[in-house]
């Protein structure tokens, strides 16, 4: 059975998330290694009873993916996850990435894609999250884009990238298209951590997509702002090319560990938009259509 193609575009989507990562090494902190199972399981049946029943996971190779974790997920809890293949960015970067071309890192993605991940019959379908440092895109990192890209044509497999506090982003875009890829299937990551308004209509504008998936980390940008930001791109009639999510990546984010838990979105953050003014057919489009379109490309 090809587990990356079932997702149902009756349904919500969150579309760029973690259930298994572990960065922890690099950040010397334990609470950065999410592999809470059985806290998991709670919240994602909890998601599928609010009709949330897909959810795009983002961990790549070298960031702790698990994929046999993510089919037990599935299997106990009802939610569908589409599993992702590529690298993340320079700081995260094994040694042989520096050393191998963009063909070869590219296979690997196409692997993943055709024939499982780690020997399991689950398939990548999304190239992600192809990440780059903050303020800049290192060689390596453009390497690394080179390589989506190259995966991209090969497969069609949509690309969603990972921004650092929102930076990089225009030229990320420019990087994968200057490769080929057509914008329309490339969505550009943590667009909602900082004021960059004209920014966000220049990628928009080339019919790329955005997203605004770090939605309860206030403590890095507040939840009022992305409000105001979605209802002026509602307002504008952009909802189209705008997706959401949480981007969950700790233990202490999880419900049962009084973090605001995936549930967030829809109990919270939807009631919000609601109040500020911005349709439910809106709503729809960035939690149902959108992804439910650009995730099976």
């Amino acid at each position: 059975m090809d587990l990356s193609t079932q997702l149902d575009s009756r349904d919500y989507t969150y579309a760029h998330e973690h259930l298994h990562i572990d960065l922890s090494p690099f950040k010397q902190d334990m609470d950065c290694r999410l592999d809470c199972y059985a806290l998991l399981v709670d919240e994602m049946k909890k998601l599928v009873s609010k009709g949330v029943l897909n959810l795009v996971e983002v961990t790549n190779r070298y960031m702790g993916r698990n994929p046999q974790f993510m089919l037990d997920l599935m299997q106990e809890s009802g939610i569908n996850i589409l599993a992702s293949t590529g690298y993340y960015q320079q700081e995260f970067y094994p040694p042989h990435v520096a050393q191998r071309s963009a063909q070869q890192l590219a296979q690997e993605m196409i692997d993943e894609i055709e024939q499982g991940i780690d020997g399991t019959e689950l398939r990548a379908s999304v190239i992600a999250e192809i990440g780059s440092s903050e303020g800049t895109i290192t060689p390596t990192e453009e390497k690394v884009f080179h390589a989506a890209a190259l995966a991209h044509l090969a497969t069609g497999k949509p690309i969603s990238t990972h921004t650092s506090f929102s930076t990089m982003g225009l030229e990320q875009l420019r990087l994968l298209t200057g490769y080929g890829v057509s914008a329309e299937h490339i969505v550009i990551g943590h667009c909602d951590l900082r004021d960059q308004w004209e920014t966000l209509l220049r990628i928009l504008d080339t019919g790329a997509l955005i997203q605004f998936d770090t939605i309860g980390k206030n403590n890095y940008y507040p939840d009022e702002k992305r409000v105001a930001t979605l209802l002026a791109l509602a307002q504008r009639g952009l909802s189209g090319q705008v997706m959401l999510s949480m981007d969950i990546t700790r233990r202490s984010h999880l419900a049962a560990n009084e973090g605001p838990g995936f549930s967030y979105l829809i109990d919270t953050f939807i009631p919000m938009l609601l109040q500020a003014g911005i349709h439910q057919r809106d709503i729809d489009l960035m939690l149902r259509d959108n992804p439910n379109t650009f995730f099976k490309g």
